[in-house]
């Protein structure tokens, strides 16, 4: 008799147990897609999206062009001290015309421009330094203007969503926590992307700056020992 009543309850507890797992499974919400979830953000999602693309591109250009440009072999300015030393200047000019680099293209002008005065020279070499710093940073400013305008985007699709759905239910009279919610969390998929697009571009914007930084800075150093070894010859 007791093995019985044991035997009943173990039953029991086991169907509760299976129906608490079946209403529980029951009232998880299906998952969705990443996909999905950006398609529901609406037709705002398609300019950040384009802003996304810009930003990859100009980000992979710009790191691309700026890394070639700070390639310079080692030892430049030492073979280009030598050279002019021994006077040999269609020499150190050769070198200058081949080697492919902002640092390069100043040294070969300056060289060009020996038998000047001095002040002219140094002149020309900052000239020729402002150009290819200004084709370095080329569209890096660009990446400025998305970290900017790509949040502001998300937000304005969110509040168009909040509009639409609090229309909807001015129009309709049925307002509820599901009514809200269910069209909400979609909108507020467009902020999310603005605000990533935006970060992507922010530190993009930034770290090559950082770069173009430090190779402005070796192309001035290198300006300054340009124009020493002309004093001392």
């Amino acid at each position: 008799m007791l093995a019985t009543l044991l035997l009943q309850t173990a039953v029991v507890a086991t169907d509760s147990s299976a129906t608490a797992a079946a209403a529980t499974a029951a009232a998880q919400p299906d998952s969705i897609s990443v996909i999905d979830l950006i398609l529901k953000g609406g037709w705002i999602m398609i300019p950040i999206f384009a802003l996304s693309l810009v930003s990859f591109y100009i980000i992979i250009e710009r790191y691309i062009t700026i890394r070639k440009a700070a390639a310079l072999p080692d030892g430049f300015m030492n073979q280009i001290r030598n050279l002019m030393v021994k006077g040999d200047l269609q020499g150190a000019k050769m070198l200058s015309a081949q080697t492919a680099s902002p640092l390069a293209r100043m040294i070969e002008k300056g060289i060009r421009r020996i038998g000047q005065p001095l002040k002219d020279i140094e002149t020309s070499v900052e000239n020729v330094g402002k150009v290819e710093i200004a084709r370095l940073e080329k569209n890096i400013s660009i990446l400025g203007i998305i970290a900017g305008i790509a949040p502001m985007l998300g937000f304005v699709g969110t509040i168009v969503g909040v509009i639409n759905i609090f229309y909807a239910i001015a129009s309709t009279g049925d307002f509820g926590i599901a009514q809200i919610s269910g069209g909400l969390y979609t909108k507020m998929v467009t902020s999310a992307a603005g605000l990533i697009v935006g970060m992507i571009a922010h530190i993009g914007y930034h770290w090559l700056s950082i770069m173009v930084e430090r190779l402005v800075f070796r192309m001035e150093n290198s300006a300054i020992e340009f124009m020493d070894i002309l004093q001392d010859n």
